[in-house]
């Protein structure tokens, strides 16, 4: 079993299926994000997304509507539509997000780097311009489109 540890972003993601070890190319990845984390809106054009809230509490906001997801509770974000979401509680959260295809995990792989601690990362606060157009560049060749800002 998988169980790379990346930071991403502002958050830590773990490996705990990667799509390589399976016939069916799912992954699952643990996410730990710190409150009031959001990225950008944005679309899988390849595959569903599957978040499965650990800890914690995220407002995800998928197509237009807001659902706010608790410990124990799951959401689909179905390929081709525009989701993201943002951490509510104070202590931040963790979830799982299970995958369809390849594409997602690819690219946390491609603009990740390994943690050096099993912890968040050191915060890096809005992207430059310069990042903000790295990102979407390297979210399109994986089949991820941004849509838009991150949730305030």
């Amino acid at each position: 079993m998988a169980t790379d540890s990346l930071w991403f972003l502002d958050t830590l993601v773990t490996v705990r299926v990667a799509w390589a070890e399976n016939t069916d190319h799912i992954s699952v990845l643990e996410h730990r994000a710190p409150a009031s984390d959001s990225p950008p809106l944005h679309v899988h054009h390849t595959e569903d997304e599957v978040f499965c809230v650990l800890e914690g509490t995220l407002r995800l906001h998928v197509a237009g509507q807001d659902r706010t997801v608790g410990p124990g509770q799951t959401l689909l974000a179905p390929k081709g539509l525009p989701h993201t979401y943002r951490v509510e509680s104070p202590e931040g959260a963790r979830w799982l997000t299970v995958t369809t295809q390849r594409d997602f995990e690819n690219f946390v792989r491609s603009m990740g780097r390994p943690a050096l601690r099993p912890e968040l990362p050191p915060p890096s606060g809005p992207p430059t311009p310069d990042a903000a157009a790295a990102l979407a560049e390297t979210a399109l060749r994986f089949g991820i489109e941004i849509m838009g800002p991150p949730l305030g």
